[in-house]
């Protein structure tokens, strides 16, 4: 089990130099957090290794999305982690929430709240062997004032060949590309046949990588515009290239998520949601972390989730995948600060379109059982 071996690992005495980085005031006062001005990319920590960081604390008052997470591990030019401050720590559309998990936690006085103080932790284990570097990127139109502890270990030998290194990524889709949004979840007209390349091309990409190494989760926020059941979406994940069917095939998201017949309103270690539609109005973050049962591929992934069954609904969705793999990793960016903003309510409630902050992608393509469904559906509504 992961927490026997975490606690066994406490009756032994390790060779290694205990070090923290943090934004404490070097002044001896009390001003302990830096500022970071719009359009700044400031250096958290620079770490010589081998190494490894095994606890990140942050505290801030906004930013979440405004303000991305970079990570690089030994000189890389191209990040492994490159997030969001909130999405990483597993806090989606910008608003925070008090939860626990193995692998994350947060802690607010303002629960269900956009934008306030909200402390966030990372138990994350991130090896390193050269050098580590951790950087925050300022990408919003105001200053950011940020509080933070990195702490690390320092070996004297360097890590074997076969240890992985951690990596975070960012997706979102807003909305995603559903071909029939008008249809209930549930319902006949939805139940459509999803297989072999329509699923591939169809279904929303949590993590597509290149290596070797092994996926342990993620994060999916989910902003429910239709308003009823956002789920039904199998998980569909491809190890090593395309076939059909793909090596793990699920059953529903709330399954792949780990709970059942909807998404309930608690957090636990390896499973549970972070946000939940009930408190929020409509939006909802969830997590799964499969650490006992790693995803494990040789050559790359692609992992997926249907938005809807068969991909019919045009909800927003964002996700962080979590993975560890050899390096080097096949490169990955992140969409602009202005496409990863959260989708607001006006005062009466509607859900304000904010084409700024919509991810452009070709309609879908309607198959004949698609036109078919959509035209039942209108005409089920014609009925008294």
């Amino acid at each position: 089990m992961y927490v026997e071996g975490l606690l066994s690992s406490l009756t032994r005495v390790k060779k290694a130099r205990s070090l923290r980085v943090s934004s404490w005031d070097t002044t001896g006062r009390n001003s302990d957090a830096w500022n970071i001005e719009p359009g700044e990319t400031r250096v958290l920590a620079e770490l010589k290794g081998p190494g490894c960081i095994n606890h990140i604390w942050m505290t801030q008052r906004d930013g979440y999305r405004n303000v991305l997470l970079r990570c690089f591990w030994d000189d890389e030019a191209h990040p492994s982690v490159l997030c969001p401050l909130g999405d990483f720590f597993g806090l989606g559309h910008e608003i925070v929430n008090s939860y626990d998990s193995l692998l994350f936690s947060a802690s607010t006085n303002g629960n269900n709240q956009f934008n306030t103080g909200c402390a966030l932790n990372s138990y994350v284990q991130m090896p390193f062997n050269k050098s580590a570097r951790i950087e925050l990127v300022n990408e919003g139109d105001k200053p950011h004032r940020q509080y933070f502890y990195i702490d690390s270990e320092r070996y004297d030998q360097s890590l074997d060949d076969d240890v992985a290194y951690f990596h975070a990524q960012f997706r979102r889709e807003n909305p995603c590309d559903g071909w029939g949004h008008e249809i209930r979840v549930n319902t006949p007209e939805a139940n459509i046949v999803n297989t072999e390349r329509l699923a591939w091309d169809n279904n929303y990409l949590i993590l597509e990588a290149a290596g070797r190494g092994h996926y342990i989760g993620c994060n999916l926020s989910v902003t429910n515009f239709q308003g009823t059941w956002w789920g039904e979406g199998d998980d569909m994940i491809w190890i090593d290239g395309y076939k059909w069917p793909p090596e793990l095939h699920g059953t529903g998201s709330e399954d792949y998520l780990n709970q059942a017949w909807g998404m309930q309103p608690n957090a636990f270690r390896h499973n549970g949601s972070s946000i939940y539609e009930r408190d929020t109005n409509g939006y909802q973050t969830s997590y799964v972390f499969h650490l006992e049962n790693p995803i494990r591929f040789e050559k790359e992934i692609r992992a997926t989730i249907e938005h809807g069954h068969g991909n019919h609904l045009r909800n927003e969705m964002a996700s962080v995948a979590y993975w560890y793999q050899l390096e080097p990793h096949k490169p990955f960016g992140v969409l602009p600060v202005a496409q990863r903003k959260p989708v607001l309510r006006d005062e009466s409630g509607e859900w304000m379109v904010d084409a700024a902050a919509e991810t452009p992608q070709s309609e879908p393509v309607l198959n004949d059982e698609m036109k078919q469904m959509k035209a039942q559906w209108a005409e089920k509504q014609k009925k008294p």
